[in-house]
């Protein structure tokens, strides 16, 4: 195929434009911050469900401390009414029961006593554990939003460079030869599409060619389209080719 090398030389624009698509494309699909976002999803919800764990554990040492403040009240109105009874007896076998129960309760009161206190230390604890992990959480979450907004701004600029890069190709693109075009797509499948022949380097695959290559080429006319050997991307020669 022929083409004059203006024509060419804009292909490696196509080529560069078409990197730059690429590049946006895969950025506004994967914005830098997206792993992150999925660990703190997962570390989220682990740290939920330790925190389900926790407050469970504070909610049974609530109950069981309402059970025992209950018990004390018992005790006490029991304690009331067996003092009264006593205070009103005038029977002295009757006091000494009293007098008795009024123990046994006393010592039940101060065996529920150090029980709740017990408990009241262990929900102190439970308390702090539940504040921590309510923390970490709070943690995640600030980070993960921060990302979040980050990842938008990323995608959001992505998109603009996407745009722009496929609106300048379709602009090169509309004043090439389609002939040229079309064979260009064809080679960008599975190369670079075109490339500059550099210090008999083909900046493409970035490979440095053989002198019986460079022979070739020397050899072709300078509208003559040609590909790389290394690569098959079509190769476009300047006065830096070094041939």
């Amino acid at each position: 195929m022929k083409a004059s090398p203006a024509d060419q030389r804009r292909l490696v624009e196509v080529a560069q434009l078409d990197a730059r698509i690429r590049q946006a494309e895969n950025a506004r699909k994967n914005p830098p911050q997206a792993g992150r976002v999925q660990e703190l999803l997962g570390r989220r919800q682990q740290l939920s469900q330790e925190l389900t764990t926790r407050l469970g554990a504070r909610d049974d040492l609530r109950t069981e401390l309402s059970r025992i403040e209950s018990d004390v009240a018992v005790v006490d109105a029991r304690a009331a009414r067996d003092a009264q009874r006593l205070a009103a007896s005038t029977n002295s076998k009757e006091a000494q029961g009293f007098e008795s129960e009024l123990a046994a309760l006393a010592r039940r009161k101060s065996d529920l006593e150090d029980a709740e206190l017990a408990v009241m230390e262990r929900l102190e604890l439970a308390d702090a554990a539940v504040a921590e992990q309510e923390a970490l959480i709070a943690a995640t979450n600030a980070e993960g939003a921060e990302l979040s907004a980050e990842g938008k701004r990323a995608v959001a600029e992505a998109t603009a460079a996407f745009d722009a890069a496929t609106r300048d190709r379709a602009a090169i693109a509309g004043a090439l030869p389609a002939e040229l075009i079309a064979l260009y797509d064809r080679v960008a499948v599975r190369s670079a599409g075109a490339a500059f022949l550099r210090r008999r380097t083909c900046e493409g695959c970035n490979m440095v060619l053989a002198g019986t290559d460079l022979q070739v080429l020397r050899q072709s006319a300078e509208d003559e389209v040609v590909t790389c050997p290394e690569c098959g991307c079509l190769l476009v020669r300047d006065d830096e080719s070094g041939l």
